[in-house]
C-alpha cells in the first residue's frame, strides 16, 4: 500500500487523479482522454516531458468517475 501512495505523490499524480473524477462523472472517459492528453501536451510544450504515469493517473481518475456515473444511472433506473 505504501508504494501506491508514494507513486501518487510523485509529480502531483494525486491531483491528476482527483481532478479527472468529476470530468469522468459529468462527461465520459473520452473527455478524460482528451483532458489527460492535453495536460501532458501542455507540460511538453512548456519544456517538460510527456509523463505517461501522469497520463495514466488521470485516466484512472476518469475511470472512477465513469464508474460512479454508471452506478448513479443504474440507481436512477431502478428507482423509476
Amino acid at each position: 500500500m505504501g508504494k501506491i501512495i508514494d507513486w501518487f505523490k510523485v509529480s502531483n499524480r494525486d491531483k491528476h487523479f482527483k481532478y479527472a473524477i468529476p470530468v469522468g462523472f459529468i462527461f465520459t472517459i473520452l473527455c478524460v482522454l482528451g483532458l489527460a492528453s492535453g495536460m501532458e501536451f501542455k507540460d511538453k510544450m512548456k519544456g517538460g516531458i510527456w509523463d505517461w504515469k501522469d497520463w495514466w493517473a488521470t485516466m484512472l481518475g476518469g475511470l472512477v468517475g465513469q464508474i460512479l456515473q454508471i452506478v448513479l444511472i443504474i440507481i436512477i433506473t431502478l428507482i423509476f
